[in-house]
């Protein structure tokens, strides 16, 4: 039987998995466009940067996001003194841990679609005198679409399942903080193995489903879908 408070953390968990996917999307694309594009040295070292997450311990990345965002870290110094208070153990703390965690699930298919297009429609564009600008929205966003299918999908599911930077950065404060890997965490301390088994399953089942679908869409555009 799913309680008060699991039904809280899954609805808090979908607020913030919409809401990390919507701004990765618009600060990874930018992101993309200029790796996939780019034949700058520094194309190396921000490109690992983007990577690390994929190889960090989430808890080495959420100690250090707490320890910056926290009462004497630089980014805690400025929130506060624009009264915003401090992030850590907030909603808002959630999604900047969040958007660091899923920033590479987002960028890698987007900078792979952008990769895939090749000069060719930009050049062809160019000849019709279509501005850098016009090229980007008329011609790289609509033909970089699976990759941004493929970006958003990852985005939202890999916030969903999220749960070291999560519990570093926001602990498990219902309604604000409780998202349903640590809700699921709470049971199994509790032992209440029937409520970890109904959310513990959920997120199984959701998943599964995300990566058949996925798989699905990127074999019907393979050129342009998530290289691993």
């Amino acid at each position: 039987m799913i309680s008060e408070a699991d039904l809280a953390a899954i609805w808090l968990t979908l607020k913030l998995a919409t809401t990390v996917t919507i701004l990765l999307l618009l600060i990874g694309t930018p992101i993309a466009w200029w790796l996939a594009r780019t034949r700058s040295w520094w194309k190396g070292p921000v490109g690992a940067v983007v990577a690390l997450p994929l190889v960090l311990p989430p808890t080495v990345l959420g100690f250090y996001l707490l320890v910056a965002m926290g009462p004497n870290g630089f980014v805690g110094e400025l929130t506060q003194s624009l009264g915003l208070g401090t992030l850590p153990f907030t909603f808002w703390g959630l999604v900047v841990g969040s958007l660091f965690y899923s920033l590479p699930f987002v960028v890698q298919p987007i900078q792979n679609a952008m990769e895939a297009l090749g000069q060719r429609p930009l050049e062809v564009a160019a000849t019709l005198r279509a501005g850098p600008w016009d090229r980007f929205f008329t011609v790289v966003l609509p033909l970089s679409r699976p990759g941004f299918v493929t970006a958003a999908v990852l985005g939202f599911a890999h916030t969903v399942g999220e749960f070291g930077v999560v519990l570093m950065i926001g602990g498990n404060i219902p309604g604000e903080t409780g998202v349903v890997s640590v809700q699921i965490y709470d049971h199994v301390e509790a032992l209440e193995y029937a409520q970890a088994h109904v959310l513990a399953g959920g997120m199984l089942a959701f998943s599964f489903l995300v990566l058949l679908g996925l798989y699905g869409f990127q074999r019907k555009h393979p050129a342009r879908g998530l290289r691993w």
